[in-house]
């Protein structure tokens, strides 16, 4: 066999990058240089400046959004070359040339089946007969009037790329089918924790195709309580926060203020001590209130553009009345503190039960998360339901599913005197759909395919871990949820409680 000639191929080698020395005076946004980082140095992109500053907002390559970062002049090393960003024109003629050497979808499949591609002609010339009557025979087809975008003409705009440019929310499904496609074909043989969390910590959130205007985060800390937190993501609260060193956030309401004296007038004057909602469980640890997206608009707003602050994911901040939010609170002499919460369609067409799932950062590595997501599947049991959380998750949020699930089917895998078990009793169960118990079960390497069928099967390493885990559980003790604490029965919704009624 001959070796393949590369050179007509426009896709076979990446384009030059144009490298240099740079100053502080030629420097600007889209520049790649290295940036002084924990110690060392690391590729960056720079995404915004500000001159009266002197800072520089940089992404670090290979590396989550989370630790994207204002940062010095004195960070940036300028004794190395830096890589100078491509100007629009360059990036137009290269598409337009990538475009124009590359074969239609139409060409490539009129060369599979040339007979078909022969039939349409022919249609095409002598006219398709019309099989409903003879009166439509003489008239020529019009082209639809639809102004969708499957019938726009694709401009040199959309043809960055060599292809038309997908929109936003197109993209983030193509990376995120494209991502999960790669994870499942990954071997797992070779599995370690550390493995896959560095897989998780340089992935998910960076892939996502978002607007120039949200890859900079405009919220530099808040003040929510006692705790200062400096957020990850950018979110949309109004444009005057940007220029603002600190944004006071009242725990109960979630109102945000620019000025520590605004801040202090609203709490002499602010009532609530929780969640504007129904309490419907309640522990010597937590509480659980349920809000109604569409009777409480400003507070379920609030507290979206609050967790858009820490999910990358999230798109939705201002229609919130087809969702029911499910708040976790512990409980103090001042009021019901937030903690966490969850959002649920209130009809979900594809069984989900969880549409958005966070815990606050001040809270995070104390065992809250898993409550939440065992308060979600003990709601799904109520109802009679299997439940999934919706998909994709977030980096943090597939390994806190991965923990739950594994924890809950070796609990139920190592009751004593059970010796078998199939994936639907599993799943009926513990409420889990059977996808989610198949693809942990995959992951965990404990189906065998042995005498024509699939088996369930217990490894070593899981039985270990999961030993650990409950000596783990007896040193600290473990918060569980309990099911006769839920005072709780499911909701029936009109058409006109879905969705907006002003």
């Amino acid at each position: 066999m001959s070796p393949r000639d590369d050179s007509q191929d426009p896709t076979a080698t990446p384009d030059p990058v144009e490298k240099g020395l740079a100053t502080r005076n030629t420097l600007k946004v889209g520049v790649k240089a290295f940036v002084q980082k924990d110690g060392e140095k690391r590729k960056a992109e720079i995404l915004a400046m500000k001159f009266e500053k002197g800072t520089y907002y940089v992404h670090y390559e290979g590396f989550n959004k989370r630790l994207d970062e204002w940062v010095t002049f004195d960070r940036i090393d300028l004794t190395k070359e830096v890589e100078w960003p491509r100007d629009k024109a360059d990036k137009k003629k290269t598409a337009s040339a990538a475009s124009k050497a590359q074969p239609t979808k139409a060409e490539i499949n009129n060369k599979k089946n040339p007979k078909r591609a022969q039939q349409k002609l022919e249609r095409q010339t002598s006219g398709t007969p019309d099989v409903l009557g003879s009166s439509n025979r003489d008239k020529t087809p019009k082209p639809p009037k639809a102004g969708g975008k499957e019938n726009r003409d694709v401009t040199m705009e959309d043809a960055a790329d060599g292809t038309p440019r997908p929109d936003e929310e197109e993209a983030d499904e193509i990376v995120d089918l494209a991502a999960s496609t790669a994870s499942k074909a990954a071997p797992l043989e070779n599995f370690s924790a550390s493995e896959e969390i560095e897989k998780l910590r340089t992935s998910g959130s960076m892939t996502q195709n978002q607007a120039e205007v949200s890859r900079v985060r405009n919220i530099s800390r808040i003040q929510m309580g006692k705790y200062e937190i400096e957020p990850w993501y950018f979110s949309p609260y109004p444009v005057e926060f940007s220029d603002m060193d600190m944004t006071y956030i009242c725990e109960f309401c979630l109102g945000y203020y620019a000025e520590m004296k605004q801040f202090e007038r609203h709490r002499a004057k602010c009532t609530l001590q929780h969640p504007p909602g129904n309490e419907i469980y309640r522990d010597e640890y937590v509480s659980f209130y349920e809000i109604d997206g569409r009777r409480q608009r400003t507070w379920c707003r609030n507290l979206c553009l609050l967790s858009k602050l820490f999910l990358d994911h999230k798109t939705l901040y201002y229609d919130v009345d087809p969702f029911l939010f499910y708040c976790m609170c512990v409980r103090d002499t001042y009021g019901c503190r937030l903690v966490g919460y969850f959002s649920k369609e209130k009809e979900s067409a594809e069984g989900y039960n969880v549409a958005c799932i966070l815990t606050l950062p001040q809270y995070q590595r104390k065992g809250f998360g898993r409550l939440l997501i065992a308060f979600s599947y003990e709601l799904s049991k109520r109802e009679g339901k299997l439940g999934s959380p919706e998909k994709p998750l977030s980096d943090l949020g597939l390994l806190g599913y991965r923990a739950y699930w594994q924890e809950n089917i070796m609990d139920l895998l190592m009751e004593p005197g059970r010796s078998e078990a199939n994936i639907e009793d599993i799943g009926q169960a513990l409420a889990m759909v059977t996808t989610d118990v198949t693809g942990i079960l995959v992951f965990l390497n404990m189906i065998r395919f042995d005498q024509g069928q699939h088996k369930i099967v217990l490894t070593d390493a899981v039985v270990k871990q999961w030993e650990k885990q409950k000596e783990k559980e007896k040193a600290k003790g473990k918060r569980t949820i309990d099911p006769s604490k839920l005072k709780w029965k499911p909701q029936i919704f009109t058409a006109s409680s879905r969705t907006w009624n002003w």
